[in-house]
């Protein structure tokens, strides 16, 4: 293998540039990237770098220091995967052809429709969704969270820190209860309410009023609420568009191993846009978190430079981590796999609750907040177990 391309130069990409050189690779090695930006660090988006209290630079996940010795195209997309030929084509009329490919486009954010174009309106994913809506943070005023996940929850809190009237807007019924169940859903949920920040639940939003700015947002029971400002926090696709006719599966994210082999010889997939199997639940899944962007691509490059011929291991239980109202809450494994959720240690009303989550009897996820030492040593046994 003389040539591989990464097509996404986000952590994933980086991830997997980093274990090319790391297994041994030593041929050429392109990165291609729709940002102008080099890599950076997207969890502290919502926190620190949206407060202010951390610097852009500090965002770098590169050290001064580091050579890839790679070749760095950014600032354009990649538009088609020409899998006989293995060419990557450019949105600049270029193509990339390599002997491997790592797909590791990420996920774009989700936004309502009708609302391009209305200025005060926003979506949280990339550097510059976190430029502006940190500018907009800093005057105040009054904001609406539509979406009770942990990209709203997080804007949120910050919002409220930075001394902001704050509204969450959640359809659903619980928030957070896809990733934690109900249960512990609403005791995290319950943060907004304990810390003075108004939440929704149960309610759609019918659309948003303003001329060329957004001056209030409706529900769809009657009822509205004035904005200043608002932020769209209703999940991300994956960007897998450019893939189409490839003869890649794209499921929700490109379908692949549990080691990010796809049906392509020569092509591998990570990231947000990458639906691995599982072999615990016998399913596809897309993991949408830090660690596995981290992790992931390791197994992959092995995969991708064996040429398959290397059995993989099943991926390690996700794990994810946010930041509210100064409470850690940190997850690990999969909640949906549980019949039963128990209070092991700590309580809710304090915050600092650590509960467990199992299957028959036996554990399947773990939830800390604010419990990081009992927490990690449940989420090692939880990888021990798998």
């Amino acid at each position: 293998m003389r040539t591989v391309a990464v097509v996404g130069a986000s952590l994933a990409g980086l991830s997997a540039a980093r274990s090319l050189r790391k297994q041994g690779f030593d041929g050429r090695l392109v990165v291609i990237g729709d940002e102008l930006h080099r890599p950076y660090d997207r969890p502290p988006l919502s926190k620190e770098f949206l407060a202010g209290s951390l610097a852009e630079a500090d965002l770098a996940l590169e050290p001064d220091d580091e050579d890839l010795r790679a070749e760095w195209l950014l600032g354009v997309r990649a538009v088609g995967l020409d899998a006989p030929q293995r060419a990557v084509r450019l949105a600049d009329g270029s193509e990339v052809r390599a002997d491997g490919v790592v797909v590791a486009t990420g996920a774009a954010a989700r936004t309502l429709p009708g609302t391009a174009g209305l200025a005060g309106v926003h979506t949280l994913r990339t550097l510059d969704d976190a430029r502006a809506l940190r500018d907009e943070l800093a005057l105040g005023g009054r904001l609406v969270v539509i979406g009770g996940g942990f990209i709203g929850a997080e804007v949120a809190s910050t919002a409220y820190a930075l001394g902001l009237d704050v509204t969450v807007v959640e359809a659903a019924p619980t928030p957070l209860a896809g990733p934690l169940g109900e249960t512990m859903g609403g005791i995290v949920s319950a943060l907004h309410a304990d810390h003075g920040v108004r939440l929704l639940c149960g309610v759609g939003v019918k659309g948003l009023r303003g001329g060329s700015r957004v001056e209030a947002v409706l529900l769809e029971d009657g009822r509205s609420f004035p904005a200043d400002i608002v932020v769209v926090g209703v999940g991300a696709r994956p960007c897998v568009e450019w893939l189409a006719g490839s003869g890649l599966a794209l499921d929700d994210g490109v379908t692949c191993g549990a080691d990010g082999r796809t049906p392509l010889a020569g092509v591998v997939a990570v990231g947000d846009c990458a639906s691995w199997y599982d072999p615990r639940a016998g399913l596809h899944r897309r993991v949408e978190h830090w660690t596995g962007a981290r992790e992931r691509p390791d197994a992959a490059v092995t995969a991708l430079l064996a040429g398959g011929a290397v059995e993989p291991s099943a991926p390690r239980p996700p794990y994810f981590w946010s930041d509210q109202y100064g409470v850690k809450i940190q997850f690990a494994g999969h909640a949906a796999a549980a019949d039963s959720v128990t209070i092991e240690e700590g309580a809710r009303d304090d915050h600092n609750v650590l509960a467990v989550y199992r299957r028959s009897g036996h554990p399947v996820a773990v939830l800390g907040m604010n419990q990081p030492r009992l927490f990690t040593r449940w989420r090692k046994q939880l990888a021990a177990a798998a």
